[in-house]
């Protein structure tokens, strides 16, 4: 295992036609648009009423397999990372059905029956477990295979709710090789880090069974507390940032010089760029001789240094502190402090930040896609720097996951030699062009009841073609979803 080179060859990304301007729904929401802008992004994607996480899992897939050419019957493994799944017994094994109605129909090989077909749910993390397992399940395996894992999303939040804006929906598919052409994924240091949350963000079934329902409309909203969710994604990714670079035995400020590209998940613009100043800081009272350049940044913020580094090192209480109200009080409030002053330093601005500014232009247009947002900007990035001719063969990459309730994984990777022809192929910006502008009314109908006037059926991928309504001892099929591929 520790002598076999795995990784990313491509990507590929599938979004439904339905846009939401935010300009504009900031106009009728009577919200600030250039906060939405600055903190959140420029749109969001929505399901049709003929689509389902699984189509659009097996939209993506199915790209991906034209795109790069791969033979259906080599796929060992296909995993499904997601946390809107709408049957609690099948996952994966739906998609591997559906693409292969496509391939029979294009006269292609299907997918392997020798196919590995696992789920994997975690929040936002699923999509990352599920990179995992397969790149480990390659690197044990002697055949030459290849696998193909999907993260597919799609987030709702009421309307009125401080989440509304940041809604979205999407699929992202990942093909995994020996001897990768995009990416080498470092497996043997990958760090890691979980805590149980309670009340971060949370889809109890049971609420969403009685509140969720409007006109047999199912809403998959969550519960969060929105200070509180924030907390917990800077604290995880501070410790899976923690375990790696101890593992790899970096020391953090010069990983920190020598990266050359950071893509962590997204749920909105600006908390990658938040996580990542807080993370830098951390990781420079990890090592003592970094403590110099923290003590200058506290010095800098008129914040004084040795209570930073008694803070860092503390084990606040986040249930109680959430339950009080006392967050701001509580949780790392002096570091929280030094953080917002230190995202404005000039050190910041030209060496940190440039680090995740690849692909962030796009990300600004999808929304926020759970499971999808990591490897969609991570395909986004790639793209960019392949179009613009930037050097990254053998830079090293970072990957920083996290999943609410909580857990986090650090992941190195590093750029192969001749990526750029593999990046040029993801198309991510070419399947953001295709899209319908929603009216408010469209918008409020597709959200309240999963359908609205004047639609246009998408042109590509698949769409559910009817659902199975019979119980009786013939045969039951109620509730079960069948699907029709369009092109």
């Amino acid at each position: 295992m520790k002598n076999t080179k795995v990784g990313i060859s491509g990507l590929s990304t599938y979004f439904p036609p339905y846009k939401i301007n935010l300009e504009n729904w900031s106009d009728w929401s009577n919200i600030n648009w250039e906060k939405i802008s600055h903190v959140v992004g420029n749109s969001f994607r929505m399901k049709g009423p003929d689509q389902s996480i699984y189509t659009l899992a097996a939209s993506a897939v199915l790209k991906l397999i034209d795109q790069y050419n791969i033979d259906p019957s080599s796929i060992s493994f296909l995993g499904l990372g997601t946390e809107s799944s709408t049957d609690n017994s099948a996952g994966a094994i739906i998609i591997k059905g559906i693409v292969d109605k496509a391939l029979k129909q294009k006269g292609l090989n299907l997918i392997n029956r020798n196919c590995e077909v696992p789920e994997f749910k975690h929040a936002c993390l699923g999509g990352i477990y599920a990179l995992k397992n397969a790149l480990r399940s390659l690197a044990l395996d002697s055949r030459k295979s290849c696998a193909i894992v999907v993260s597919a999303d799609i987030a709702t939040y009421a309307i009125g709710s401080s989440g509304e804006a940041t809604q979205g929906a999407g699929a992202v598919a990942i093909l995994l090789e020996k001897n990768p052409k995009l990416l080498e994924v470092d497996l043997n240091n990958i760090g890691s880090a979980s805590s149980y949350r309670e009340i971060d963000f949370r889809k109890p079934l049971l609420r969403n069974l009685i509140k969720g329902k409007v006109n047999g409309h199912f809403q998959d909203i969550p519960v969060f507390n929105g200070k509180y969710t924030n907390a917990c994604y800077l604290d995880e990714t501070v410790y899976a940032l923690k375990d790696m670079l101890m593992k790899c035995n970096y020391n953090p400020e010069d990983y920190f010089k020598e990266v050359g590209a950071i893509f962590m998940h997204r749920p909105y613009h600006f908390m990658p760029i938040t996580s990542l100043a807080m993370s830098y800081l951390f990781s420079l009272s990890w090592n003592k001789n970094s403590h110099i350049r923290l003590k200058e940044f506290c010095e800098e913020a008129n914040v004084n240094f040795n209570e930073i580094i008694d803070e860092m090192s503390s084990t606040p209480d986040f249930l109680t502190a959430a339950k009080t109200g006392n967050i701001d009080q509580t949780i790392y409030p002096k570091t929280i402090n030094l953080l917002k002053k230190f995202r404005e330093m000039p050190f910041f601005k030209n060496l940190i930040k440039e680090k995740i500014t690849l692909g962030s232009k796009l990300m600004k247009d999808i929304g926020n896609v759970y499971c999808a947002a990591l490897p969609a900007w991570l395909a986004a990035g790639l793209e960019e720097a392949a179009k613009k001719g930037i050097e990254l063969e053998n830079k090293t990459i970072l990957v920083l996951g996290y999943g609410s309730g909580d857990a986090a994984e650090s992941i190195p990777m590093k750029v192969a030699k001749g990526w750029k022809n593999e990046a040029l192929k993801i198309c991510f910006e070419e399947s953001l062009q295709s899209y319908q502008d929603l009216s408010k009314e469209q918008y409020n109908d597709l959200h309240e009841n999963g359908h609205a006037k004047n639609l246009s059926p998408p042109n590509t991928g698949f769409v559910i073609d009817s659902i199975g309504s019979n119980a009786n001892s013939m045969y039951s099929d109620e509730g079960i979803e069948y699907y029709r591929f369009i092109g």
